[in-house]
């Protein structure tokens, strides 16, 4: 018997609070490390995205699918595994979200912002105030050089920095590391493909895929794959006081091109690679009647009257 349809509005507020949660711990974890240097090295901060990821999908999987990023619903768009219809309203959840979780965390670290800025010699909205910015909405490269040790922002040094870092290739990375995100939750979601975590284990390698490609890519873009995850806090700081820092940014353009099309991009490829080339590859034995590889994900999305990965 086919569970009951969860209503439009309790999906999205589970939406809201995933992304929240997902943003908060994220960006939390870059504040930590940029601001106080609690958080040592690149792997600590994926690991906490990681985690934030799990715990994300673990508290609201059951009730909206856990999407928690726009390219993700994009992509179960496309390939018919989510209604059309709710995808602009879950999309604008995740947005707000966001925001949400940008303005708690600038609530909390506001003074260790300020104090940065002093030791660094910029001024907020200024040149240079990338280095606080950051925090909240991403850059190529990533200016988490500058804001480390001592010594005061030198322009020219953001210069060389952003000179390793065009657009094309900020655009393929962020382009490359969803496409292979959205292949794994294809494939870890799907109950026919045998060799999914058992049990309720795909949220767990879900996010250690989004740590090692954050561990791979975030020198070159900051790793984001989620459009929600850099414009909700994007808009925020712009509002806070970063102003063209944050919102277009120096890249202008390409900041749109890098941040919100390569993920929404990359996403459908990914979804297009397993469900077109590999999903077909599987055996064609009968699914059990009690899936043991089904997991939060594909549950939800059947109470929410979508097709669950595989169906």
């Amino acid at each position: 018997m086919a569970a009951p349809t969860i209503p439009l509005p309790a999906r999205c507020f589970a939406e809201l609070v995933g992304t929240f949660l997902l943003v908060f711990f994220g960006c939390g974890a870059v504040h930590v490390a940029m601001l106080t240097g609690a958080l040592a090295g690149l792997w600590q901060v994926a690991v906490v995205w990681a985690i934030a990821i799990m715990l994300a999908i673990y508290v609201v999987g059951g009730i909206s699918g856990a999407h928690i990023n726009p390219a993700i619903t994009v992509a179960l768009t496309v390939w018919r595994q989510f209604d059309w219809r709710d995808a602009p309203a879950y999309v604008a959840s995740q947005f707000a979200g966001a925001f949400a979780a940008a303005a708690v965390l600038f609530l909390l670290f506001g003074p260790f912002l300020a104090d940065k800025e002093r030791a660094k010699g910029v001024v907020r909205g200024q040149p240079g105030s990338e280095i606080t910015a950051m925090c909240y909405g991403e850059y190529f490269p990533d200016p988490g050089r500058l804001a480390n040790g001592t010594d005061a922002y030198k322009h020219e040094d953001h210069e060389r920095l952003n000179a390793l870092v065009p657009v094309p290739a900020a655009f393929a990375a962020e382009a490359l590391g969803t496409l292979v995100l959205a292949l794994v939750v294809f494939a870890v979601t799907d109950p026919r493909n045998v060799a999914a975590p058992a049990g309720r284990l795909a949220p767990v390698f879900i996010g250690l895929t989004v740590a090692a490609l954050i561990s791979v890519i975030a020198p070159l873009t900051q790793a984001c794959f989620n459009p929600a995850r850099d414009f909700g806090p994007r808009v925020f700081a712009a509002l806070a006081g970063w102003g063209d820092i944050a919102l277009p940014g120096q890249r202008g353009a390409g900041t749109f091109a890098v941040y919100l099309a390569a993920p929404v991009l990359g996403a459908v490829l990914g979804g297009g690679l397993y469900r077109c080339l590999l999903r077909p590859m599987l055996p064609a034995a009968p699914e059990p009647r009690s899936a043991p590889h089904e997991v939060v994900l594909d549950d939800a999305r059947r109470r929410a009257g979508a097709a669950a990965p595989g169906a």
